[in-house]
């Protein structure tokens, strides 16, 4: 059986998002969908970790903050919002979830805070949002 081949148009797509994420740009999928409430069993993870950063004061500086567990959770400063997904005429802050050892690898677990107090959790890299 003959494996089908992704048509050129995905071919480039996945390129230029590989390009992209190697010089440092995050690429969001024009596809990405926004949930109007969260009911993943890893929201509750989103959850926790939007109280403690609510709790520092939602910082806007990206680095690395100390968390409640000894460990510590980075936050990556602006989400541009580049592909519009979320609402427009907002300010937007990505803040990982969970923490870790200061300085090892992020993972694909955000939480995205709105300058309107609106609160998502992506647990795909912005692929999805899920309001919380």
């Amino acid at each position: 059986m003959q494996r089908s081949r992704p048509s050129w148009t995905r071919r480039i797509t996945v390129t230029v998002a590989a390009a992209a994420s190697i010089g440092g740009a995050v690429a969001v999928p024009a596809e990405a969908t926004v949930y109007s409430s969260c009911t993943l069993s890893t929201c509750s993870a989103g959850r926790s970790a939007a109280t403690t950063w609510a709790a520092k004061g939602w910082p806007s500086t990206k680095g690395w903050y100390s968390w409640p567990d000894g460990e510590y959770n980075y936050t990556g400063g602006v989400y541009h919002n580049y592909d519009g997904q979320l609402p427009a005429g907002a300010t937007y802050h990505e803040y990982d979830v969970y923490s870790r050892a200061k300085g090892a690898a992020r993972d694909a677990y955000r939480v995205i805070h709105s300058s309107t107090g609106a609160v998502y959790f992506t647990p795909d890299h912005y692929a999805d949002f899920y309001k919380l």
